[in-house]
């Protein structure tokens, strides 16, 4: 059976939840020490070492990409991706200018003026991986979030290699990257996170990567910030009787095939529908190129689990806090008031998570793991950091002073009560 089934019975959904958290495991010990003291390294030697370990795992020195080099890029790539890439841009920036916040200020009461002032972070990090992987979407999806955002400056990182990607380079100049250094792994992070030569430290850095690179983001948090750690991607369908197989097992396969980790999940009320998924999974995952990576994922991750109800479906759906969720049910929207977790839902048959990934607008950058219960999907408020502003008169001062002088004195702060005591001490 190319899709193991199951009919839910209050323990066989426990396997498959523990399944999926154990493929996501935190990182190895001996990853994490390694990438530890090529930090430590960077940190302590600044491009010297940087320069040594590129030499050594990326093969070359970095180097920063002219500007000239992204225009040849762009020119060289097929008309029709650009033409995608163009438009997957507009969608994105539209989308993230609609949610994005804004300073304010509000007149409490006479003499009280509080509020906040919202800005871009001065300077972002975009990790890009190379080798094998060009994903020129994520590029899309992290520098253009950044941008709408007002962040001042945007450093894209990316291994060097012998032809670099032309579509990742042309999706930067969409994007509007101001600078890309080719410069990979562990020392790409360590050198944004502590600066190092020409490679400036950073407030924040985002984008995806191997174990190492999430290591390496995970150690340079609270030095600087990071979106999150990303584990392994994820899909949850949840369908019943009206749901097109063919279309349900397309979906899963599309998650399937990202690597041997990737985890998809159908939960339905139909045994047949559920069936029909795993034949359809079977067919179309032979005559797709990424056939073995797509056998070794559904095997250990992939699963259908039949339920009574689609109630209890959803309430599944809410503890594995998956990060794309699918509903494909002839009233998906009466679903979602039952789903509080999930990195984005895409409602209906015509809402595939390709969709979301390439073209809709939100973020594809998402939480995974589990972690929806509580992180939201990367944005405009990714890279906008927020101060509060407060204002009061004398008079305003003076009609809590006291309550202030309680509380201070109540946790024992004389100094703090005293700080409201003198402005008012001519008063006596």
């Amino acid at each position: 059976m190319f899709l193991k089934t199951v009919r839910a019975d209050g323990q066989a959904e426990q396997v498959v939840l523990r399944e999926m958290k154990a493929r996501a495991e935190g990182v190895r010990g001996d990853i994490e020490q390694t990438v530890r003291a090529i930090m430590d390294d960077v940190k302590a030697r600044g491009f010297d070492a940087v320069c040594e370990y590129a030499a050594q795992f990326d093969g070359r020195a970095p180097y920063v990409l002219e500007p000239s080099a992204l225009d040849a890029a762009y020119a060289a790539c097929d008309a029709k991706l650009i033409a995608a890439l163009e438009k997957a841009a507009a969608n994105i920036r539209d989308y993230h200018e609609q949610m994005l916040a804004k300073s304010w200020e509000w007149k409490r009461a006479d003499g009280e003026t509080l509020g906040q002032t919202v800005r871009g972070l001065a300077r972002v990090g975009i990790y890009v991986p190379g080798g094998t992987a060009a994903y020129p979407s994520s590029v899309l999806m992290n520098a253009i979030p950044a941008r709408v955002a007002g962040v001042g400056e945007i450093i894209m990182v990316t291994p060097p290699t012998e032809n670099m990607s032309c579509e990742v380079l042309a999706a930067a100049k969409i994007a509007g990257v101001d600078t890309v250094i080719a410069v990979g792994g562990v020392q790409a992070v360590a050198a944004l996170t502590y600066g190092a030569g020409p490679i400036p430290q950073v407030d924040k850095i985002v984008g995806p990567g191997n174990a190492f690179v999430a290591a390496a983001k995970k150690l340079a948090f609270g030095t600087v910030d990071i979106d999150m750690i990303a584990g392994p991607s994820e899909v949850l369908v949840i369908a019943d009787q009206t749901a097109n197989p063919v279309w349900v097992a397309a979906d899963l396969l599309s998650q399937a095939e990202h690597d041997k980790l990737a985890s998809a999940v159908l939960l339905t009320d139909s045994m047949e529908l559920a069936q029909a998924v795993g034949a359809e999974m079977e067919r179309q995952a032979k005559a797709l190129p990424r056939f073995d990576i797509i056998c070794e994922s559904v095997q250990n991750y992939g699963c259908a689990i039949v339920f009574d109800d689609l109630k209890d479906a959803c309430r599944v759906a809410d503890l594995v806090a998956p990060e794309h969720l699918e509903v494909a049910t002839e009233n998906p929207r009466a679903w979602l008031p039952l789903l509080h977790n999930a990195g984005a839902i895409f409602l209906g048959q015509y809402a595939p998570e390709p969709l979301g990934d390439y073209m809709a607008g939100p973020c594809h950058v998402l939480p995974t793991s589990g972690t929806a219960r509580f992180f939201s999907p990367l944005s405009t408020d990714t890279f906008l950091k927020k101060t509060s502003i407060i204002e009061y008169t004398r008079g305003a001062l003076a009609s809590c002073a006291q309550d202030i002088i309680a509380l201070a004195q109540g946790e024992h702060l004389d100094a703090h009560a005293n700080s409201i005591a003198v402005r008012f001490a001519e008063d006596k």
